[in-house]
């Protein structure tokens, strides 16, 4: 009867909705077990913030009208302009609070102190007679206080090597010089060779570094020497005339020592910020963000949603994710000095490791929503068998998989009507009759649940007999499990024990563990159970078409690698216990050491690791161009011939031309070597004239060595990165310039009045490069100022060697910055032609090159077949580590990099497409989180069972073809674009070998279940998952593709 059989489903439903509402969940902070019904809606994020960081907690002070508009009467305004003025009154003072308005304080304090180096006479005599002293306040801009301990410690230490080296090669120029022209009266060849060796190869060294290192701190460290070393080379007059004298090196000492000592000072004394403290606060970041992604994840997986994923929560935590985990890698680097300063750098290593837990909890989640990801496309695509309920789109698709059967419940409730409509008459004894029957099967119903019966029993769940509903029966199984798995790890992310006093942390971790380990148990079992009853109900004895068969096994994995990915991220946070554990114990620990102090201890012996992170890795993936101009058959065909002629003595041309084409093949190699040479000859060709008896007036009236100085800026790695610098160093010099005309003007050359304006345009100058993250464009205008106002008032003193030069004592400003804006943007000029013309590297060509690199090396990632070398045990070509992982990773950073350069090249064909660009870096992007959850998979268990062992070696054609087919189609994406050809011709399809994978899979299980009698081995449902993450780690990588 339909009316019957309604009211038992609708029952049904009643319990199944009781059943995935509750279930059995571990509270981490007591490790009690509670059956209740629980939320997963619960974030840290938070809803709205105001200005830089600024929180908007206090909302009431802007609920009044603040429009003058409004107002009828003169009252009525001068009331309302009041509470204007007492609104931005009230968030200064709540500016002023942050962080970052403390910095900007701090560092505009600082350059008012280094000013004084100019200002005040003490200081200014202490500093020597000749000129240039408004360095010290260059000095305060490029090292700010704005800094943590850490930092501040390595600014120190950069900051005196700089001096140090530009003292080097300062003294070995002057004593060539004063050889040459005291013992041979050849000054010229002493000229030659400061301009090759120390100003081209000294520069070019700088360089070198600077490009190397690609860091920030570093980079600014670079400018610094550069200032030094051009100074000393180009400014002093004794090496330039043959004698020798100190006074211009001390002095350079003497200002750099100034400014860093004053810097340093006021980081340490006036809100002092540490390293430490911030990498742990960046922790609680990272772990807030990661638990709120983990719960909007497994929340999108239930319900069948992904508007999760795709909410602006979801991004917002994501976007938290990336900038507190970049911002907790800097603090860690920052952290290390400090911890060496304080004698506790066997910290240090914990902290290290413990980062890079959560660096692999991070991929971990990128996983997770790459396997929620796959299970949202397959419920899109996922056609109608029989009489189930459609899934063919977003607005068919339910809500959450109670609603599935729901929906079933009101179809089955509309085909009742009807049938009711058709038969108008009926008779009042078969009524009663059906009401009878109807409460004798609830009351059965009733009897079972007293009884006990399990609610996961398939009394109440229906015979799958369509892939639509395996997810139903899925989630009826193990939906209660994962929601009480991931409430768990939810709440240690939340609860993070980082930041409490070390007995309260270490209680809190211990029962944060047991927790834990008793919800990943709960979980482990129940997951079982769901994989073991998933096919208990399937009719494997009818016979699909091939396309079904496949949907059947690919739903089936989706559900399987989501609860193995979910498994895998659970047992990461048990081994980020452990290592927050050993941190804690170390703490604990009150020993200094300061080892690396005694360096003459130290026993170089390499040691093996047996961590994840120091594997070894395979052949490094490298960073210049695929095609090389010197072909290694004729370096192969030269060698071969030298040595069959190893009897004949070789003639000097031909040892000639092998060194020479054994350098170009070098040099061809590393970008580093060729950048270093590139700057070297610029600077050498530049500096020329300030050592030309007949340009050196010209050189020094137009102040070039402020031109060389731009020119060493300027030069970088790519045409795209030049042009960028380029562009903000003249902006910055003209506003700098404009600016001290205007102050000069205004002050008429007054101590006072010129200190205070330099203090009021350092903050907004400060608030460019703290708050925006532009650097390099506020540095500028501040040097600029320093080279025009600070230098103006030293000629107005008197205080300088060549007082008459650009006005003497009555200085003309507005020769002065012409001077400085025509030097500037001569070096900026040059430093363009010189990156363009020699050894020229086109960020758009680096970026394209690269990425093709990237897909050729992950196509032959994949050729090696994942699964192969599990049986092939310790193979030679393993699937992939994590140290090539990790490697893959920051080299799609660095294309990121290259991505953001390309934009500011100029090109006859157009703008760079920066945009469609983006997409793909991040299509690939997700390949390689996909690449990660099958790297996770496999190294789950590297030990193979018997059931795995069959059904790989039964699925080893159909593999070694899909693995062929995926890795050709990397190989012609790399072609495509590193020819730019387009791709017009039909590809194989992923998607057909995939359905003949799974369609094998499929009827190796029906032979297993048909045999099951027989003593052949059957595999378990469990060994089945391997091939499940790699099915659906494959059509991820077909969507990207």
């Amino acid at each position: 009867n339909p009316w019957q059989e309604c009211l038992c489903i609708q029952f049904i439903t009643d319990q199944y909705h009781q059943v995935i509402r509750n279930g059995t969940f571990i509270l981490a902070s007591t490790g009690e077990r509670i059956r209740r019904q629980i939320t997963l809606q619960e974030h840290s994020i938070p809803g709205s913030s105001s200005y830089d960081g600024l929180e908007d907690t206090d909302s009431s002070i802007y609920n009044a009208p603040l429009h003058l508009e409004s107002c009828d009467s003169l009252p009525d305004v001068l009331r309302l302009s009041f509470k204007n003025l007492n609104v931005k009154f009230h968030l200064l003072c709540r500016w002023l609070k942050t962080s970052i308005a403390k910095d900007i304080l701090k560092c505009s304090l600082a350059y008012l102190l280094g000013s004084l180096g100019t200002f005040f006479p003490p200081l200014t005599r202490f500093l020597g007679r000749q000129d240039g002293k408004h360095i010290v306040a260059t000095v305060m801009v490029f090292f700010h206080p704005a800094r943590s301990a850490g930092s501040m410690a390595e600014a120190a230490v950069l900051g005196f090597a700089s001096v140090v080296y530009a003292t080097v090669l300062g003294f070995l120029s002057m004593a060539i010089s004063v050889f040459f022209e005291t013992q041979c009266d050849m000054i010229e060849i002493a000229y030659g060779l400061i301009l090759i060796f120390f100003c081209g190869g000294g520069l070019g060294l700088v360089g070198w570094f600077k490009q190397n290192s690609n860091s920030p701190l570093v980079g600014v460290a670079c400018s610094l020497t550069s200032l030094s070393v051009i100074s000393i080379l180009t400014k002093e007059a004794a090496i330039q005339t043959g004698f020798f004298s100190w006074e211009k090196i001390l002095q350079v000492i003497k200002m750099v020592a100034v400014g860093i000592t004053m810097s340093a000072i006021l980081s340490f004394l006036l809100w002092p910020v540490s390293a430490r403290k911030e990498l742990r606060e960046n922790m609680i970041k990272v772990a807030d963000s990661a638990g709120d992604m983990l719960s909007m994840i497994a929340r999108g997986f239930l319900t069948g949603s992904e508007n999760e994923i795709h909410s602006t929560m979801f991004t917002n935590a994501q976007k938290k994710h990336k900038q507190s985990f970049a911002k907790m890698n800097v603090c860690l680097r920052e952290a290390k000095f400090e911890h060496y300063l304080l004698g506790t750098e066997s910290l240090y290593k914990y902290e290290s490791n413990l980062v890079n837990c959560m660096e692999r909890l991070s991929q971990s989640i990128g996983g997770l929503r790459s396997a929620a990801m796959t299970q949202f496309t397959l419920l899109k695509e996922l056609p109608t068998y029989g009489n189930s309920t459609p899934i063919t789109s977003s607005q068919n698709m339910p809500e959450s998989y109670a609603d599935s059967l729901l929906a079933t419940i009101i179809r089955r409730n509309e085909e009742f009507a009807v049938q009711k409509s058709t038969n108008k008459v009926s008779h009042e004894n078969s009524k009663t009759e059906s009401h009878q029957k109807s409460r004798n099967s609830i009351r059965i119903i009733d009897e079972r649940i007293a009884r006990g019966l399990s609610l996961d029993s398939s009394f109440f769940i229906p015979t799958v007999r369509n892939p639509s509903q395996i997810f139903s029966r899925f989630i009826v199984l193990l939906g209660p499990p994962i929601k009480s798995l991931v409430y768990t790890l939810h709440q240690i992310l939340l609860e993070f024990p980082i930041k409490e006093k070390p007995e309260n942390a270490k209680e809190m971790v211990d029962q944060f563990k047991k927790s834990l380990e008793c919800a990943l148990n709960l979980y482990s079992n129940a997951r079982s159970k769901a994989l073991k009853e998933l096919y208990k109900d399937k009719e494997l004895d009818i016979e699909w078409p091939l396309s079904i068969e496949a949907d059947f096994e690919e739903v089936a994995a989706s559900c399987g690698y989501f609860s193995s990915c979910l498994h895998t991220f659970a047992k990461e946070m048990l081994k980020f216990m452990e290592i927050l554990e050993e941190l804690r114990e170390e703490s604990q620990n009150s020993h200094r050491s300061w080892s690396w102090l005694r360096f003459w201890r130290k026993t170089w012996k390499s040691q093996k690791s047996f961590a994840e992170e120091e594997e070894s890795l395979i052949p490094k993936i490298p960073e210049t161009r695929i095609s090389r101009k010197i072909p290694d058959l004729e370096l192969k065909s030269l060698a071969k011939r030298k040595r069959s002629m190893s009897q004949n003595e070789l003639n000097i041309w031909q040892t000639l031309a092998y060194k020479v084409l054994s350098f170009i093949k070098f040099l061809n190699r590393d970008d580093g070597l060729r950048f270093a040479i590139k700057v070297g000859i610029g600077a050498s060709i530049y500096a020329l004239f300030a050592y030309i008896p007949s340009t050196r007036p010209f050189y020094q009236h137009w102040r070039g060595e402020w031109g060389l100085l731009s020119y060493m800026l300027v030069c970088s790695t790519t045409i795209g990165a030049s042009n960028t610098v380029g562009y903000s160093r003249f902006i910055g010099t003209m506003i700098g310039a404009v600016i001290a005309i205007i102050v000069w003007i205004l002050c008429q050359g007054n101590v006072w009045a010129l200190a205070f304006c330099g203090w009021l345009i350092s903050l907004p100058c400060f608030y460019l490069i703290i708050a925006k993250g532009k650097g390099p464009f506020g540095r500028y205008i501040m040097l600029t100022y320093n080279l025009s106002c600070l230098y103006s008032y030293s000629l107005s003193i008197e205080d300088g060697d060549d007082d008459d030069d650009e006005g003497g004592i009555v200085p003309i400003i507005s020769e002065i910055a012409l001077h400085r804006l025509v030097s500037v943007l001569t070096g900026v000029v040059w430093g363009m032609i010189v990156t363009r013309m020699i050894w020229p590297v086109s960020a758009r060509k680096e970026f394209q090159d690269g990425l093709s690199l990237l897909w050729l090396r992950m196509g032959l990632i994949w050729k090696r077949d994942p699964l192969a070398a599990l049986l092939e045990g310790d193979s030679p070509t393993p699937y992939m580590n994590l140290r090539e992982e990790f490697a893959l990773h920051r080299y799609l950073l660095r294309l990121e990099n290259l991505r953001n350069s390309a934009g500011s090249e100029l090109e006859l064909r157009g703008p760079f497409p920066a945009k469609e660009f983006g997409h793909i870096i991040d299509s690939t992007t997700k390949m390689l989180d996909a690449f990660h959850a099958m790297n996770i998979i496999i190294r789950t268990d590297l030990v193979v069972t018997e059931g795995e062992k069959c059904l790989l070696q039964y699925t080893a054609d159909e593999r070694a073809q899909l693995c062929l087919i995926i890795s050709h189609l990397y190989q012609v994406l790399a072609s495509s674009l590193k020819l730019e050809y387009p791709i017009n011709d039909p590809l194989p399809s992923i998607t057909k070998s995939r359905d003949r994978l799974l369609a094998k899979i499929f009827q190796y299980r029906k032979d297993s279940t048909d045999t099951q009698s027989n003593s052949k081995l059957v595999p378990k449902d469990e060994d089945y998952e391997l091939l499940y993450a790699y099915i659906l780690v494959t059509g991820q990588l077909a969507e990207e593709i």
